[in-house]
């Protein structure tokens, strides 16, 4: 038989349960975070289809735009401009305009370096998204495009700009071939960059440059020759990577006032 305190000290316990009652598992913090379970965007470094060549010039729209299309044209070369919102200049200046659209119509793959060429890896959510959809909004405005490839600036990046990135239905681009441009190449060096991978011939080129220097744009003829002469198909990004779609999105581009 309970007595009387024993039934008055289980009554106190019972009350303290339920006013206090244990968590479960499946509801704490840990076991739900997003953070662990986010799906991160794909990263290439390379090409995927045999034989070819993707040519990317990161940093523009800029005033070399027009004379890489019409190099580029010589050769029946298709490339991928990484372009940004607002770097060497304001990609919605009428001039920076037209050259994206020209571009877009000879049938480059127009894709994101994200608005203002910051380090993604050094900013938080809030910050790598805001680089990323300023971008795009521009590019559907003006293109009628959301690209489906971003390439982060400097190839800096970490697993919170992976994530953003599939938030965005958006794969990360790098490069297994990089000009040095942007280190100060002289033309000569980087004529002799490309000599060097033809020689070596592998199955796939995925190279690195940039629309801002005009030692690119003095050294491209003679890139393309190189790369046609060992036999590469110079392509997009997307099509490099197997036919891939280059843009996650299509719309009617907006009329600009």
């Amino acid at each position: 038989m309970l007595t009387t305190s024993r039934i008055l000290a289980l009554s106190l316990l019972a009350t303290l349960a339920s006013a206090h009652p244990t968590p479960s598992p499946e509801l704490t913090h840990d076991q739900n975070s997003n953070t662990i379970r986010q799906a991160m965007a794909t990263v290439y470094n390379k090409c995927s289809t045999p034989n070819t060549v993707a040519i990317t010039f990161d940093d523009g729209p800029y005033v070399y735009n027009s004379e890489i299309v019409l190099n580029l044209a010589k050769y029946n070369a298709k490339a991928t401009f990484f372009v940004n919102g607002n770097n060497w200049g304001c990609i919605y200046s009428r001039e920076n305009e037209e050259r994206l659209k020209a571009a877009f119509a000879a049938g480059h793959q127009i894709a994101s370096h994200t608005w203002r060429h910051a380090d993604l890896a050094t900013l938080d959510y809030a910050e790598v998204k805001s680089e990323m959809t300023r971008l795009d909004d521009a590019l559907v405005k003006i293109l009628g495009v959301k690209p489906a490839f971003v390439r982060p600036p400097y190839g800096s990046y970490n697993d919170l700009c992976r994530q953003v990135a599939e938030e965005n239905s958006q794969s990360i681009v790098q490069w297994d071939c990089d000009s040095d441009d942007s280190a100060g190449a002289s033309v000569s060096q980087i004529e002799d960059a490309y000599q060097d991978i033809a020689q070596r011939h592998p199955s796939t080129i995925l190279t690195l440059n940039h629309e801002t220097y005009e030692t690119t744009v003095q050294a491209l003829n003679n890139a393309l020759k190189t790369l046609t002469g060992a036999g590469y198909r110079l392509v997009t990004v997307a099509e490099c990577l197997g036919g891939l779609d280059p843009y996650a999105s299509r719309t009617a581009p907006a009329v600009r006032d």
